[in-house]
């Protein structure tokens, strides 16, 4: 398997773990919280699909789809354009109020984004330093499976918040 391969079979099953979170679900379980404080499904998934927009599109050196394809105006939240949700306190993210089909759309186009781009990439690219804020310099190959890791965390975070509002 090359690396295009294992990188499309990892944002794979990213949508397919956003997509089963949000499958069938009630309009309240969007936003409901295990407490006052924790993260709901709608900021969840909207934040991991910022995250993975934001960083796919700065090391392709390409605009955000978010911005690219009106998104941020269909979204409509009280943030600065370029905000991705991190930091968020829990007054904010209880200002992500929106439908599961509008989130789902979102995703599923960051995720072709995501797609095309990790298919035109080789083998030698991932080894590019993509940021020198850090030390050491953060490489193209690093990037992605950060991405991946944070992405599958939420997505299994919104699950998890899904499953406790069914059974509550």
């Amino acid at each position: 398997m090359d690396q295009s391969a294992l990188l499309t079979d990892a944002f794979d099953r990213i949508q397919e773990t956003v997509h089963s979170a949000l499958a069938d679900l009630q309009a309240d379980a969007l936003t409901f919280r295990v407490d006052a404080k924790a993260n709901t499904i709608a900021w969840l998934v909207w934040h991991l699909t910022r995250v993975q927009d934001d960083h796919v599109a700065g090391v392709a050196r390409s605009e955000q789809v978010w911005t690219s394809r009106g998104w941020v105006e269909r979204f409509d939240l009280p943030f600065r354009v370029a905000d991705i949700g991190y930091g968020h306190s829990a007054d904010e993210v209880a200002r992500v109020q929106t439908g599961s089909d509008l989130l789902r759309e979102y995703h599923d186009a960051v995720h072709d984004r995501t797609v095309d781009y990790v298919q035109s990439i080789g083998a030698d690219d991932l080894d590019r330093i993509v940021d020198e804020h850090w030390d050491p310099p953060v490489t193209l190959g690093v990037r992605l499976i950060s991405v991946v890791s944070d992405d599958l965390q939420h997505a299994g975070q919104a699950a998890y918040v899904r499953g406790i509002y069914e059974r509550r």
